[in-house]
């Protein structure tokens, strides 16, 4: 406290009191002003705030707060570089909260690893989702909205199931066996590659960035190889004053079976069936008239129409010292396969609290109940698997469960939705709490402790009374299983950071810091067989054969330390330099190869700053950057460097006794993968700032892949983990965003997107090509990795046509062929159809991605639509060997309509029965077109002017009418070409095994009818 000393004479006291009295004086003529500047995605720092006609200014802090002496007459003029300047009239208010419009996309604020940043200064690629694109599709997963609105951001949806989840790739894949989906960070939690994000409310969420190259992802380190999704929730800032404001979204939707791939008709299959045994010289399933025969509409009896219905509430608020963001969310869907659903309970509460000028407190929780309906048939089963002559029912009214044309068996849908039971529940609670420290200007410490608990409970019971097994007299009993996950996790941040002004040209911003974090999960499952009751189902599982029960149980966990700086250097706000460096130190490697640092420089020059772009008129900014930088991959799970022992059971004094053995050779030498990148961009603001694009050129390459390598038999193993491959990723993304008309009553907005990348494998440890099973039932000869080749490439033999006569055949060398049978190449000549005749049929691969959205406004209405799509890329048809080529007993593709015949001799496409004589191997039919284009949303909405219309206390008021998935453009047999039926949750090539259709659960056609309220 500053001391002051008394002069005691009478100029010190005559001093003393004129101070006094023009204190008095502007004590009562001033006032202290204070408020919060932002934009539509949150606070601006570093905004100007200046008395109007006086040099009496200030600027906002990093949370966009600022504080000024002013008079009540006073005129505050707040700017942003590349927003419209306000003008406020002071008055009587004291308080205020000012939202500024941008007018040039390079002066938006984005989030950043650790902060944010105008996105004019950044050295690095992000990519930013708003809030209003997020809401522009009603989706239940935020992931959902990516999909064709981020520039190298490759979203794939798995399927169209309630909860669905996608795959993501951000400029291709990095590795093989490892994770390639990127890294997700929920307001400053690093929740990790495989968080469910079923959990996070779209409505909750403010802004999406997406982290692209090396000098944005370094910060991660190894955590973000393969890009990083940066997810900020709202928060209090700019909804008001400290009156609490209340908003209410409602919709509900109505979800359609979209097209259905198109098969033959009840009449059409029957003569194919008939046709095919007669050629097998069997007995014919159908002799009688078609008419007389059930014609049950499988697809039709399992699936519907299906609501789902939505509930946003939200309170939130901002004073002088606290704003807060509190939410509820209810979520219904039903799916359009019966039996299939997802509800969902999502409470959020965040709150920031400044104690004082220097010290601010707040948290962030997010808890969510998920009760998952799994479905009790398979959509592919309904639509191929089972003739429309199969009948439903017995003549007694009881289920039917025996297939005559088969003779085996038959696994009717509509009992198991009456007697099974498959569901999963989901308990979520993700939190942070964090303390921030400014002790003095230019400083802050920040530190974070973010807690996980995620429990998961699935359910299974298959009724003793199955129809199937009743048919061919099985009455064991019924089967259950009850499969527990209960995982804990947490994660400690701490940073600190220093922002100065050198001078006048130089400016430097400073950050350090460490994180901590550890993850541990247990899993315990009960299965039981001979259930004699259904009775209670799977909450009695001692209520079976005790001898045929299985329990198993399991752990596993890891830890990542890490340490981290960065540093950013301005000069002459026109030349930009940012140095990145993390070590990451990993608790699933053996030590010696723990730790690992990752380095990365980027620099970027603003041309249009420079003397000689000062006359020019088509160019508002332009921006040259480039990033060079290393990241990493675990890319194994925990223990994978240690041997394993697996069951073997051994004989002892003449009988056999259980134990174990070793089951895999141990490798402490594995250590990262690691990538190395380099980005060179072009970002430019063109004519007043009508036009923003951005043009990046990429090249990736990543070292010691790891990857299951032969070893000698001798040491009693067959393949070892180790490092040895290499691969490349390279290409190219271009954004352009247009203002194409502007004016008071009409405005008319373009976005488009594109990206292309060429994925090659370098190196496969000595190895030319590697055979993957990435499902054992379709086994090998369809998909390997090739050196100069995509990770991974389809193969299989050329198919030709079909056999045209007995002397083709002969000429061919090839043994057990038939005339209308399938033809393929034998490339090597030896008379023998075999995968030594393989060839490259195609990569699931996109040559080029891209997305359009135009957005219109015409007084208070608002007009959108959004395509997206793929071309260049190809898929492998999982259906094709059953429902192409084999035998009648299952539903035919409707091409089969052309196939060869005594009366059609020419077709290439195969009779009916030739699968009978010839193996039909994986073949060039299988390998279809995946480029497409689809109406991914339109939207139309109607802004009710609530001060014309007398709605007092409504801030606004919207009602909208949309529709996603509305028409789809494919070339595939089975219409879906996004579908993916592999994921890394069923084997250890789910990563890299993209494009296999198998007539998935379909993306339905969704109506949506919704109202936002605000108070």
């Amino acid at each position: 406290m500053e001391k002051f000393k008394l002069i005691s004479n009478k100029y010190a006291f005559a001093l003393l009191g004129c101070l006094f009295m023009l204190f008095s004086f502007t004590v009562y003529s001033q006032q202290t002003v204070t408020g919060t500047v932002s934009d539509v995605d949150g606070p601006l720092p570093g905004a100007s705030v200046i008395v109007k006609g006086t040099t009496n200014g200030v600027s906002t802090d990093f949370d966009g707060v600022f504080s000024i002496e002013a008079n009540s007459d006073d005129v505050l003029v707040v700017s942003y570089i590349g927003y419209t300047p306000q003008e406020i009239n002071v008055g009587n208010q004291t308080q205020f909260t000012i939202v500024l419009e941008a007018g040039n996309q390079l002066d938006e604020v984005v989030i950043i690893g650790y902060g944010t940043q105008r996105k004019s200064d950044l050295t690095g690629s992000v990519a930013s989702v708003s809030s209003e694109d997020i809401t522009q599709v009603p989706a239940s997963r935020v992931d959902q909205v990516l999909q064709g609105r981020a520039a190298g951001v490759q979203v794939t949806q798995a399927n169209g199931a309630p909860g669905a989840g996608t795959t993501i790739r951000v400029r291709g894949g990095n590795s093989i066996t490892g994770s390639n989906e990127p890294l997700f960070v929920v307001d400053g939690i690093v929740v990790g590659t495989n968080f469910n994000l079923n959990n996070i409310n779209p409505s909750d969420i403010q802004s999406l960035e997406i982290l692209k190259d090396a000098s944005s992802i370094a910060i991660y380190g190894s955590r973000g190889a393969n890009g990083v999704v940066l997810v900020t929730t709202k928060s209090g800032r700019g909804s008001g004053t400290s009156k609490p404001e209340v908003s209410v979204n409602v919709f509900t939707s109505m979800q359609m079976l979209p097209e259905l791939p198109d098969v033959l008709t009840q009449e059409e299959q029957i003569a194919f069936t008939n046709e095919h045994n007669t050629f097998r010289g069997v007995a014919i399933p159908f002799p009688d008239d078609p008419s007389t025969y059930p014609n049950n509409d499988w697809v039709d009896l399992t699936t519907g129409p299906a609501p789902i219905y939505n509930v946003d509430l939200s309170v939130s608020g901002a004073s002088e010292n606290v704003n807060y963001y509190n939410s509820f969310n209810y979520f219904n869907q039903e799916g359009i396969v019966k039996t299939s659903g997802l509800e969902r309970f999502i409470f959020r509460s965040n709150l920031d609290i400044n104690i004082s000028d220097k010290l601010k407190t707040g948290f962030r929780i997010n808890y969510s109940r998920l009760n998952q309906d799994n479905g009790l048939t398979s959509f592919g089963a309904n639509l191929f698997g089972t003739l429309n002559t199969q009948p439903a029912f017995n003549e007694d009214g009881t289920f039917n469960g025996f297939n005559d044309v088969v003779g085996a068996p038959f696994n009717n849908p509509l009992a198991n939705f009456e007697l099974n039971t498959n569901e999963t529940f989901t308990n979520n609670l993700l939190a942070t709490a964090y303390l921030e420290y400014k002790p003095a200007p230019g400083w802050i410490i920040r530190s974070t402790f973010s807690p996980e608990f995620n429990n998961v409970k699935r359910n299974r019971f298959n009724s003793s009374q199955l129809p199937g097994n009743l048919a061919v007299g099985i009455t064991d009993g019924g089967n259950a299983s009850v499969r527990t996950v209960a995982s804990v996790g947490w994660n400690n941040e701490n940073t600190i950071q220093y922002q100065t002004d050198i001078d006048e040209d130089n400016s430097l911003t400073v950050l350090g810091g460490a994180s901590f974090q550890k993850v541990e999960t247990e899993t315990t499952q009960a299965e039981a067989f001979g259930i004699t009751s259904d009775a209670t189902g799977f909450n009695n599982l001692g209520n079976s054969d005790p001898i045929r029960s299985v329990v198993s149980s399991g752990y596993t966990g890891f830890q990542i330390a890490s340490f981290f700086g960065r540093i950013n250097y301005s000069y002459k706000d026109k030349y930009l330099l940012t140095l990145v460096g993390r070590t990451d130190g990993s608790s699933v490697f053996a030590p010696g190869n723990k730790y690992e640092f990752y380095p990365s420089i980027a620099g970027a020059w603003k041309i249009s700053e420079e003397n000689f772009m000062q006359n020019q008129e088509v160019f508002k900014d332009l921006k040259l950057r480039a990033s060079w930088g290393r990241s990493g991959n675990q890319a194994i799970g925990p223990y994978r460097t240690l041997g394993v022992l697996t069951e073997a059971n051994t004989t002892l004094n003449g009988a056999e006794v259980p134990g174990l053995t070793l089951g895999r050779p141990s490798n402490p030498n594995l250590q990262w993968e690691t990538t190395t990148s380099f980005d060179l961009a072009l970002e430019a603001s063109l004519f007043g700032g009508r036009i923003f694009t951005e043009f990046n050129y990429y090249y990736k390459e990543t070292n010691d892949l790891l990857l299951d390598v032969t070893i000698p038999r001798q040491t009693g193993f067959t393949s070892q983990l180790q490092n040895v491959g290499a691969l490349e990723n390279k290409g190219w993304e271009l954004l352009v965003n247009s203002t194409n008309i502007n004016n008071d009553d009409f405005s008319w907005n373009s976005t488009l997107t594109l990206a292309r990348n060429k994925n090659e494998i370098l190196d496969l440890g000595g190895q030319e090509f590697i055979d993957l099973v990435v499902d054992p039932i379709i086994g090998s000869g369809n998909t390997r990795l090739i050196v100069g080749e995509s990770v991974p490439v389809f193969t299989g033999v050329n198919y030709l046509g079909t056999w045209k006569s007995q002397e083709e055949i002969d000429a061919s060398g090839l043994s057990s062929q038939v005339v209308g049978g399938p033809r393929f190449e034998d490339l090597n000549g030896d008379g023998i159809i075999s995968t030594e005749d393989n060839v490259v049929l195609g990569s699931p691969f996109p040559d080029l991605i891209f997305g359009l959205e135009n957005s219109f406004s015409y007084k208070n209405l608002d007009f959108t639509f959004f395509f997206q799509g793929t071309t260049g890329n190809e898929v492998f048809n999982l259906r094709m060997r059953n429902h192409y080529f084999n035998r009648g007993e299952t539903v035919k593709f409707g091409d089969l309509r052309d196939r060869w015949t005594l009366d059609n001799p020419t077709s290439n496409i195969p009779r009916a029965g030739g699968d009978s004589v010839t193996n039909t191997p994986i073949n060039s039919e299988y390998v279809e077109d995946g480029s497409h284009i689809r109406l991914k949303a339109v939207r139309l909405a109607y802004n009710f002017p609530t001060e014309k219309i007398g709605l007092d206390g409504v801030k606004n008021a919207q009602v909208y009418l949309s529709g996603t998935n509305l028409l789809l453009f494919s070339k595939t047999r089975l219409i879906e070409p996004e579908a993916n039926n592999f994921n890394e949750g069923n084997n250890q090539f789910g990563n890299i095994a993209l494009g296999f259709l198998d007539a998935n659960y379909p993306n339905p056609r969704v109506i949506t009818l919704g109202l936002n309220v605000t108070f």
